[in-house]
């Protein structure tokens, strides 16, 4: 995806704004295996995803626990950094390759200061970043396994083909045995 592509999926701006905002990103690419962020740390970027996938996970009782992927198009940020510039509680693992787009948070403030209408893009990411944590919180309460897993069938069907199933496994809570069993029903 282009980084206007990307802007618009947002929420799209008049075409000088998408410039003005387009010009503050800078691309980058990092192999297959890189952490791109690391709990404990103030991360002072964001990142929007042009080709690749990613996983969030946070260690517990010494495993990884993955509780989000994401793929072309999304967002790649610590909220808690870009709200209260504290240290994230998440680790982000490249799954492949990717190519990215970086986005200092100190000059997206400065554009949301400058541009009015940056700034109402800047307020549609928070708003839709915090609907899907929301819909992933009430997933992980209400839904079964087994639920979850015909969502991600879905609403993200490349994705079960692109991340290794122990990941899978772990975003659904579940172990990799209670997974294959899931799989073998859908089949």
């Amino acid at each position: 995806m282009t980084i206007e592509q990307i802007i618009d999926r947002v929420y799209p701006v008049p075409a000088a704004a998408r410039q003005q905002l387009a010009t503050a990103f800078q691309p980058i690419r990092y192999p297959k295996g890189h952490l791109l962020m690391k709990a404990g740390k103030v991360e002072p970027d964001i990142y929007f995803i042009s080709r690749g996938i990613v996983r969030a996970f946070v260690y517990q009782h010494n495993h990884k626990i993955t509780f989000w992927f994401g793929s072309e198009g999304d967002t790649v940020l610590s909220m808690r950094s870009y709200v209260e510039r504290q240290s994230g509680y998440e680790h982000i693992e490249l799954l492949e390759d990717c190519t990215l787009y970086r986005l200092s948070t100190n000059d997206l403030e400065a554009l949301f200061r400058e541009n009015i209408q940056i700034a109402n893009w800047g307020r549609k990411l928070a708003e839709r970043e915090l609907i899907k944590t929301e819909e992933r919180l009430i997933s992980r309460q209400f839904s079964t396994a087994t639920e979850r897993y015909k969502a991600l069938l879905e609403e993200h069907p490349d994705l079960v083909k692109r991340v290794q199933l122990g990941h899978i496994a772990s975003y659904l809570g579940i172990t990799q045995v209670s997974l294959s069993r899931i799989r073998a029903e859908f089949r």
